[in-house]
């Protein structure tokens, strides 16, 4: 059986070749944009939804594939991925100071359309307050504008977070042990995991 990630996230490939599965990679092209009305968890799972549904209905027939979506959550609004530097500036000046959510959505499907798990995975991480020298400097290193939240907390942003409470791979990108406790019981007695 084989093991699709759904997805063109580096740092989501590192993780889950780290928990020592094997799989292939075929990125989805599913816009990730909010519907009015809809909670950040109902989004996160839809998008992620979404995006192993798309690449499902092309997959082998009994491929698993497994879509994500990650969101931060400030002061009510879902921060996706910034779409230019002020608007990454205005996200971190939302952050800073402050306790936010940073959910990610789960989903597996058997292709070529079957969900088999659908969840969500919530982090709690505090930000220290950051100085408009800090955030110019944040974003000059490049690193903000391919990530939720205009952040990385593996990276040069690590500098900014005082508490994680919760997973704090989700925050990377996957919840990993969600993801294994799904997978795990669908790849019984395949060689997809290590």
């Amino acid at each position: 059986m084989r093991l699709i990630l759904a997805s063109r996230s580096p740092r989501r490939r590192e993780l889950l070749r780290g928990a020592g599965f094997d799989f292939d990679v075929r990125p989805s092209t599913v816009e990730e944009t909010a519907s009015p009305g809809e909670t950040p968890e109902e989004f996160a799972r839809r998008a992620a939804r979404e995006k192993a549904l798309e690449v499902a209905a092309s997959a082998p027939p009994e491929s698993l594939v497994l879509g994500a979506d990650t969101v931060v959550v400030a002061d009510g609004e879902i921060l996706g991925k910034p779409a230019n530097a002020p608007d990454a500036a205005r996200m971190l000046r939302l952050l800073s100071g402050v306790t936010h959510r940073v959910i990610t959505g789960v989903c597996i499907v058997r292709a070529p359309d079957r969900v088999e798990a659908l969840a969500h995975e919530t982090t709690f991480v505090t930000f220290r307050c950051l100085d408009e020298e800090e955030i110019r400097d944040y974003l000059a290193s490049g690193e903000p504008f391919d990530k939720a939240g205009a952040y990385g907390i593996q990276g040069l942003a690590s500098k900014f977070v005082t508490r994680v409470e919760g997973c704090y791979f989700n925050v990377v990108g996957l919840p990993v042990a969600l993801v294994c406790d799904l997978l795990e019981p669908l790849l019984k007695g395949s060689d997809q995991l290590g």
